[in-house]
């Protein structure tokens, strides 16, 4: 379905199943399909919500760099949830997900009823240099994507050797990357990275979160691992659970593990007396 933002930008969304609302939200360059292999099955028990964020996929690409950031993205979430009838909600946000997550619940915490920050820190990507972002902003913006594309390649960003096995065991998987990139907006992508590099580091406030908590992380996604573990340490009850053989999407690099630890969490939640 399509659902209209306030200031008239379409989000395309799926609603499945019943039950608590379990809202998922993608990262960055990636689309609502990031979760397809397992909304069946958390639709067993849940109103599982996935959409493809403005500049994303199905979604609509303003041509104004405006119409993004981290706090737009954050009333996203919200405004779909609103708009589908959902008044509390568990929410998941990965990677970009997990920062515009962090916003919703700081900004709203009585609207959420549990959290899962995956692959994600709490400010700025370690290890990210902002002179390359604004370096890359820059050839997205003048020169294009099919520019910027090959020179990421040879970067290699966020590779890693179980993401390297998931492509190789799972082809479609390069494909579905490559249609993601085809999709997505150059102005979103130049705009995004650079409010990612500057954002504030909100480790701090993370304390004053009181929902369940999970922070995620592949073993194997060096970037997020000491940052999953500050956040984890910050947020009061946080659990944390580090996905063996698995990078920054582990979801798709070792989804058995991934699955148990996010379902058994959310079962916790079920079963956890009412406050």
């Amino acid at each position: 379905m399509r659902m209209t933002m306030d200031d008239g930008v379409a989000l395309e969304v799926t609603d499945s199943g019943s039950g608590p609302g379990l809202l998922l939200v993608h990262g960055f360059g990636g689309a609502k399909e990031d979760f397809a292999d397992h909304v069946d099955a958390l639709a067993a028990r849940h109103r599982v919500v996935t959409f493809d964020h403005r500049g994303h996929g199905a979604s609509d690409k303003p041509d104004e760099a405006a119409a993004y950031s981290l706090d737009r993205m954050a009333a996203d979430v919200l405004a779909v949830a609103d708009g589908l009838g959902i008044d509390t909600f568990r929410l998941l946000g990965h990677s970009m997900g997990g920062m515009v997550s962090r916003r919703v619940v700081l900004a709203e915490p009585e609207q959420i009823d549990a959290l899962v920050l995956m692959d994600t820190s709490p400010g700025p990507i370690p290890r990210l240099d902002p002179e390359l972002a604004e370096l890359a902003a820059g050839i997205i913006l003048d020169q294009g994507k099919d520019v910027l594309k090959p020179m990421l390649d040879e970067a290699g960003t966020l590779e890693s050797a179980p993401h390297l096995r998931l492509v190789a065991e799972r082809p479609e998987i390069l494909e579905y990357e490559e249609r993601n990139w085809r999709a997505l907006s150059g102005v979103m992508w130049a705009t995004m990275l650079l409010e990612i590099v500057h954002q504030p580091d909100q480790l701090e406030l993370l304390a004053g979160v009181h929902c369940p908590t999970l922070v995620i992380v592949g073993d194997h996604d060096e970037p997020f691992v000491d940052a999953s573990r500050a956040m984890a340490a910050v947020v009061p009850g946080a659990e944390l659970v580090v996905v063996r053989d698995a990078g920054h999407s582990p979801q798709f690099e070792n989804p058995g593990p991934w699955f148990e630890a996010l379902d058994g969490f959310l079962l916790g939640v079920e079963r956890a007396p009412a406050a």
